[in-house]
């Protein structure tokens, strides 16, 4: 319903701007170009969902190996002391478990394309547990909420945008990004265990916390100890080493358990493309109407006044100027990059509006692209507090972005 509601909300307020814009200000264009946006994004949504299919189906089918190797199940087991605690409507061992694991440790990595397979599949898994076919769980919605945090241990992309725009150290805003997406994830977990009263002060919770705390601080301090170079050269390397270990790992599971790995392989596989299927209306609905909202430029209006109060606050508005990367953000992970990129070349990759925007493009994810394609490969059509959870999250790491950015380069 909530979901409706914000669909819905797009197109009217696209529209009433629109129309303001051709009364008052006499723009006979605006109308044509909300109209080309509906057909450009409509056949961009396609694509990216034709676009998955190749890398749903490699994915869909390493993962197919990996259960019928045992290897998930295995995974699952190491993990169900912790996720048993965030994740309680999951029975202990369940193959979601280790998919949930495996789609989080690939965002970690940068990772997106192999994470997006990785969620589908989970999201699977964890629909065969629902009884509500129509309803979102409140496992679906944490991991949903671990998802559209965006925690990321090495933004490999990000660096490599910097590096493209001439940044004289493309690495300067890793430990800013790795602290704002780490307060993102902080608070998704609490806020989402507030609703759903999961008890956070348990031991096994509270200490794998703790120790997440100190595995950031490591990798801080061991990053901080390298070249700039070096710093990124290392961690391109950890991340597609850890990938094709993975891989390797899944077969060589198979192998042991004397399965039939092609077979296999091919099984899984065939999931991908009814899977990206699946998804096409669902990206459509949400990116037509991102296009048209941002078409109208209800966008410009919002960046606009916002820099207007903060001003007439008397509050630096410094990091108005990269406000449109973090508002967008939830919306389209595309989006939001192109923005990230226009405020570097515009303003320069070393500004303050520049690092600010890398930040936030690395510090959250995209909520309600995740809402859709997740939710949507499963035909989840009640989101429950998903939005909410999520979207308080974003705000969480837009804040700490801001601050953060202060302190690092203000």
């Amino acid at each position: 319903m909530v979901l409706n509601w914000i669909w819905i909300g797009f197109f009217l307020i696209a529209f009433v701007v629109a129309l303001l814009k051709l009364l008052i200000a006499g723009d006979v264009t605006v109308f044509q170009t909300m109209m080309s946006s509906t057909f450009e994004t409509s056949k961009s949504a396609f694509e990216i969902s034709i676009g998955l299919t190749g890398v749903l189906s490699l994915w869909l089918g390493i993962m197919k190996i990996g259960e019928k190797g045992g290897l998930i199940n295995w995974i699952a087991r190491i993990l169900s002391p912790v996720f048993c605690k965030l994740f309680p409507e999951i029975p202990k061992g369940h193959p979601a478990m280790g998919s949930i694991f495996m789609n989080i440790a690939a965002n970690m990595l940068g990772l997106d394309n192999a994470a997006t397979p990785l969620g589908l599949k989970a999201m699977e898994q964890m629909q065969e547990l629902n009884p509500k076919k129509d309803t979102a769980t409140n496992a679906m919605i944490m991991f949903l909420v671990l998802n559209t945090s965006g925690l990321t241990l090495i933004p490999i992309t990000i660096l490599t945008y910097r590096a493209q725009l001439g940044a004289e150290q493309p690495t300067d805003v890793f430990i800013p990004i790795l602290l704002a997406t780490f307060f993102s994830t902080l608070a998704g977990i609490i806020v989402t265990s507030i609703y759903q009263k999961i008890n956070l002060l348990n031991r096994t919770l509270f200490f794998t916390l703790l120790g997440a705390c100190a595995v950031i601080a490591g990798l801080i301090w061991g990053f901080c100890s390298l070249p700039r170079e070096q710093a990124t050269t290392i961690s391109t390397l950890v991340a597609n080493m850890l990938l094709m270990t993975i891989i390797v790992g899944f077969i060589l599971a198979g192998v042991r358990k004397k399965i039939n790995v092609y077979d296999a392989f091919i099984e899984g596989a065939k999931d991908g493309f009814t899977t990206a299927v699946r998804i096409i209306p669902y990206l459509i609905a949400m990116l037509v109407a991102i296009g048209v909202f941002r078409a109208s430029g209800a966008m410009d209006l919002l960046m606009d006044g916002i820099k207007n109060v903060v001003s007439a606050c008397g509050i630096n508005s410094a990091f108005v100027d990269a406000l449109p990367t973090a508002l967008m953000k939830p919306l389209s992970g595309s989006g939001a990059r192109g923005m990230m990129i226009d405020t570097m070349q515009a303003l320069g990759a070393d500004s303050f509006a520049g690092r600010l925007s890398c930040i936030f493009q690395g510090s959250t994810d995209t909520t309600f692209y995740i809402i859709a394609v997740y939710f949507g490969s499963v035909a989840i059509r009640k989101t429950r507090h998903a939005i909410a959870c999520g979207l308080l999250a974003d705000l969480a790491g837009v804040i700490a972005a801001i601050a953060i950015c202060y302190m690092f380069f203000g």
